[in-house]
């Protein structure tokens, strides 16, 4: 006696509803009225950004000058956080995602701005951008994956964390065995620019030291004047 095999019935997962016309419509309207505000945020990245890659790479030369620089770049880089993933997200962030949102673009507003001045100004200062480079990358790492992944610890030790780590010491060494060549070749140096004070100054008082001392010119004898006058020597209408 043979049995039959069993049916067994699968029921389909439901499919989410459609969305009318209408919804695309007014999701269509919601993005396009908040692409302007999109476009200034990217900008606020940039513009941030580059702030603070002038100012990590100048801030010796002068400290206080640079520093509200990189302040300014640093809080450009924040307002345009805030309006991108916070106040144009789809859904509304707790306060713990908001803080840690905040923080983690400064982070990553610091690295971005060591690995694009240093790469950009290696040539004039080789020694400070051979360390300001491998530091931004690390640091631009970390804080893109605290910021963006939900496993970030997972994402940070991972392959790819070593192949960054691998990536950054070789950089490092390398920049550095480079440095010393760089500075030798005497490149393009932003101490040249400005001129030192009182050099012209000095150049102008050596002019001024000789017009007012002038070398003295030998006194023409009087016989000088009157080559045919000799001692002795009589006009010849003598009879």
């Amino acid at each position: 006696m043979s049995s039959s095999p069993s049916l067994t019935t699968t029921t389909p997962p439901p499919t989410p509803p459609q969305p009318t016309r209408s919804q695309r419509r007014s999701n269509s309207k919601r993005e396009g009225a908040s692409l302007p505000w999109r476009y200034l945020g990217y900008v606020g990245y940039y513009v941030g950004a580059g702030l603070i890659s002038g100012a990590v790479v100048h801030h010796p030369m002068a400290p206080a000058r640079y520093s509200m620089i990189a302040a300014s770049g640093v809080l450009v880089f924040l307002l345009a956080t805030v309006l991108n993933d916070i106040i144009l997200a789809t859904e509304r962030q707790p306060l713990s995602r908001i803080l840690r949102v905040l923080g983690t673009s400064t982070m990553l507003s610091f690295g971005l701005g060591m690995l694009s001045g240093g790469m950009q100004h290696f040539a004039d200062l080789p020694e400070r951008c051979a360390v300001l480079i491998p530091l931004g990358i690390v640091l631009s790492f970390v804080a893109f994956f605290l910021k963006e992944a939900k496993r970030p610890w997972r994402r940070i030790f991972s392959l790819m964390g070593l192949a960054i780590l691998v990536v950054t010491a070789v950089t490092f060494l390398g920049l550095r065995h480079i440095a010393p060549t760089m500075a030798e070749s005497g490149g393009h140096s932003h101490s040249d620019v400005v001129p030192e004070k009182g050099s012209d100054e000095g150049k102008e008082g050596g002019h001024g030291s000789d017009s007012t001392n002038p070398t003295s010119q030998p006194t023409a004898s009087p016989n000088a004047t009157h080559p045919s006058k000799e001692p002795g020597h009589d006009d010849g209408h003598q009879h």
